[in-house]
C-alpha cells in the first residue's frame, strides 16, 4: 500500500489523484489544497463574470465529499503545504481553518502548485480596485464590483485572459479600455491575425492602447475612483482594473525543498514528470515542458497539458512506463463575433530562432459558399522547406475550432503539406466544402514548394510600391475603383490572356507583382504570366492579408491608376 500526497488540485492535481485511485484501489491518496475549491473550471471564470454562466455552482466540478464518495480520496481544502522535507519524505501542513500545523509522511509526492498572476511592482497595485482573475473568489469579487455599479474598466494585458475579460465586461455594459505593452493584441499569434482581432475590439467599442505600458494606479479626479497612468502620462479612469499580464510558476515549495528549477522559475521534470527528487513528481502550470516545434524548454500554462501530465505522473508512480509528449500550445479564444486559435509556432518565433520556413495565407469559406451563412476563415499555415507542418493560426467565426484541431493533430503526427492536401474530412454543405480549408491549405502549400506559386507579402511592400516593379491588379474595375495599391495597372484576370502584350509593354522587363482580394485570382494570373515567360509573383493572401498586416497601408481611389513610364 502506497501513501501518496498531492499538493494542489484543479486540473493537474485532481487528474493525478483520480488516476492514482483507478490504478490502485488500496493506495492512500491525500489531496491538499490551500484554497476553498479543489476542483473548479477556471477556464469558465470570465464567462461567470459576464453572466453567461449565471450559476456559480456550475464552476465547481467536485467537492471533497463527492470525491470521497466517488473515488475514496482524502481531500482537504484550506490546507496549505508550507514545507517539504525530502530526506524524511514528509510535508508540513497548515490547516488554515483550525490554525494548526501537522506533518504528513509520503511514499510519493505530486506537486501541482500551479501558477500565480503576475502583479507588476508598481504603485497602486494593492488598491482594492486592482484585481486578478485566477479562481472562483476572484470572480466573486469582480461580480460584486459590477453589481455595486462599476461602469468603467481598464484591462491590462491583451492575452487570452485579458481578451476574455474585456468581452465579459462589455457584455455587462461597461466601458472598457485595453492596454498592452506588446505592439499587438494577442501576442500568441502573428501580427496580421492580431490586427483582425484588434479591429473586432474596436468595432465593439473597446478603447485599445497597444505598444505602451503603465506606470501606476492612482486616485482619480473624475467620478471614478482610480486612474491607470500610462507610460506616456495619459490617464485612463476606472472603477475596476483587471491585471491580465500573465502568470508565473508557483514554485516556492519546490525551491525551498532543493528541487531543480529552471531560470524561468519552473520545476524541471523528466519525461515521466519526475523531479530531481526520485520520490517527487510535478505537473501543470508550475513545470517546464518541451516545445513540440522548437524543441526548446518552455512554460505552457494550459489546462489540457496539465490534465495529461497528472495522468502520466500517476502512471509513473504506479510503475508504468510513460514518456511525456512535447507541448504544442494549442489555444483558442472568442472575441465578440470572432474566434482566434493557434497551434505550434508563429512566424515571429520561427524567424527569431533562425528557423527557415514558409508561410501561406488563405481565406476559404467555413462551409459551402452556396449554403446560407458562409463566412471566411482567415487561415495561416507555416511549414518547413520539406513540407513539414510547423504551426497554424485561424481567425473567423464558425469552423475555426474544427480547423485548428485538425491542424494541431496534423502537427502532432508530423504530417506534411502533402498530407493536408490528401486528408479526407467530413463534408456536407452546412459544415464544409468538398475541398475543405485544410485541403486548400495543402494545395496552396504544394504550389509554393513545387514552384508553381511564387509569392510576395507585407515585407516586400516598399519594393512593390517602387518603380522597380510593375504592380498588376487583376480584380474587377469596380473593386479597383473602390481602392487599390498606388501606381498599379488594372487588367481583370479574365482579360489577361487577350491583353498580355499590354502587360509586357508596361512591364518593360521589370518583374510583375500581381494582387487581388484574397490571392486566388492573382494565382490564376500568375500562372498565365509564367506561361508567357514573364517574371511574376502573387500577393500571399491578397489584399485581405496585406491590409491586415499593414492597417495604415495607403490605398488610391479611382477607376484606373497611372503606371509609371520606363
Amino acid at each position: 500500500m502506497k501513501k501518496i500526497v498531492v499538493v494542489g488540485g484543479v486540473a493537474g492535481g485532481m487528474s493525478a489523484a483520480a488516476r492514482l485511485r483507478r490504478l490502485d484501489e488500496s493506495a492512500e491518496v491525500i489531496v491538499l489544497e490551500r484554497g476553498h475549491d479543489v476542483s473548479f473550471a477556471n477556464c469558465g471564470l470570465p464567462y461567470h463574470v459576464s453572466g453567461e454562466i449565471s450559476d456559480r455552482s456550475a464552476l465547481l466540478l467536485h467537492t471533497p465529499d463527492t470525491l470521497r464518495e466517488a473515488l475514496n480520496l482524502d481531500v482537504r481544502v484550506r490546507n496549505e503545504v508550507i514545507a517539504i522535507d525530502t530526506a524524511a519524505q514528509t510535508v508540513r501542513v497548515r490547516d488554515l481553518n483550525a490554525q494548526n500545523e501537522y506533518v504528513l509522511e509520503y511514499d510519493a509526492l505530486v506537486l501541482a502548485t500551479g501558477a500565480e498572476p503576475i502583479v507588476p511592482p508598481l504603485p497602486g497595485m494593492d488598491r482594492p480596485e486592482v484585481r486578478t482573475l485566477r479562481n472562483v473568489p476572484d470572480a466573486d469579487v469582480l461580480r460584486e464590483m459590477l453589481a455595486a455599479g462599476a461602469t468603467k474598466a481598464v484591462v491590462i494585458g491583451a492575452g487570452f485572459i485579458g481578451l476574455e475579460t474585456v468581452e465579459a465586461f462589455r457584455h455587462r455594459g461597461l466601458e472598457v479600455a485595453l492596454v498592452e505593452l506588446a505592439p499587438q493584441v494577442l501576442p500568441a499569434v502573428d501580427i496580421e491575425m492580431a490586427n483582425l482581432i484588434e479591429a473586432e475590439l474596436v468595432a465593439n467599442e473597446v478603447e485599445v492602447h497597444i505598444g505602451i505600458g503603465f506606470s501606476a494606479v492612482e486616485d482619480s479626479e473624475s467620478e471614478h475612483p482610480v486612474d491607470v497612468v500610462l507610460a506616456d502620462g495619459r490617464r485612463l479612469p476606472a472603477d475596476v482594473v483587471l491585471l491580465g499580464v500573465g502568470v508565473r510558476p508557483s514554485t516556492e515549495l519546490a525551491r525551498a525543498a532543493g528541487l531543480k528549477v529552471s531560470d524561468r522559475g519552473a520545476v524541471i521534470v523528466s519525461p515521466s514528470q519526475q523531479t530531481s527528487d526520485p520520490h517527487i513528481w510535478a505537473v501543470g502550470d508550475a513545470i517546464q515542458v518541451v516545445d513540440a516545434v522548437m524543441g526548446s524548454a518552455a512554460v505552457v500554462p494550459l489546462a489540457g497539458p496539465a490534465n495529461r501530465q497528472g495522468r502520466m505522473a500517476a502512471d509513473a508512480i504506479m510503475g508504468r512506463s510513460v514518456s511525456a509528449t512535447p507541448v504544442l500550445g494549442t489555444a483558442i479564444v472568442r472575441v465578440f463575433g470572432l474566434t482566434a486559435a493557434v497551434t505550434g509556432a508563429t512566424s515571429r518565433r520561427l524567424t527569431a530562432a533562425g528557423v527557415e520556413h514558409r508561410v501561406i495565407h488563405l481565406h476559404p469559406g467555413n462551409h459551402a459558399g452556396y449554403y446560407p451563412g458562409a463566412e471566411s476563415i482567415h487561415l495561416t499555415v507555416l511549414f518547413s522547406p520539406d513540407g513539414r507542418i510547423l504551426g497554424a493560426q485561424a481567425v473567423g467565426g464558425d469552423g475555426v475550432d474544427k480547423r485548428i484541431d485538425v491542424l494541431a493533430t496534423a502537427l502532432r503526427a508530423g504530417m506534411t503539406i502533402d498530407d493536408l492536401a490528401e486528408l479526407e474530412l467530413a463534408y456536407a454543405p452546412p459544415f464544409g466544402s468538398a475541398k475543405d480549408p485544410i485541403n486548400m491549405a495543402g494545395f496552396l502549400g504544394q504550389n509554393v514548394l513545387n514552384g508553381m506559386l511564387v509569392s510576395w507579402g507585407a515585407a516586400d511592400i516598399d519594393s512593390a510600391l517602387s518603380d522597380a516593379v510593375l504592380l498588376l491588379d487583376v480584380r474587377s474595375a469596380s473593386e479597383h475603383s473602390h481602392g487599390h495599391l498606388p501606381n498599379s495597372l488594372l487588367i481583370p484576370h479574365t482579360q489577361l490572356r487577350d491583353r498580355i502584350a499590354e502587360v509586357e509593354s508596361a512591364a518593360a522587363g521589370r518583374p510583375i507583382r500581381v494582387y487581388c482580394a484574397s490571392g486566388f485570382r492573382s494565382y490564376l494570373a500568375h500562372r498565365v504570366l509564367a506561361g508567357h515567360g514573364l517574371d511574376s509573383a502573387t500577393l500571399d493572401g491578397g489584399l485581405e492579408t496585406l491590409r491586415a498586416a499593414l492597417p495604415g497601408l495607403p490605398m488610391a481611389i479611382g477607376v484606373q491608376s497611372k503606371v509609371s513610364s520606363h
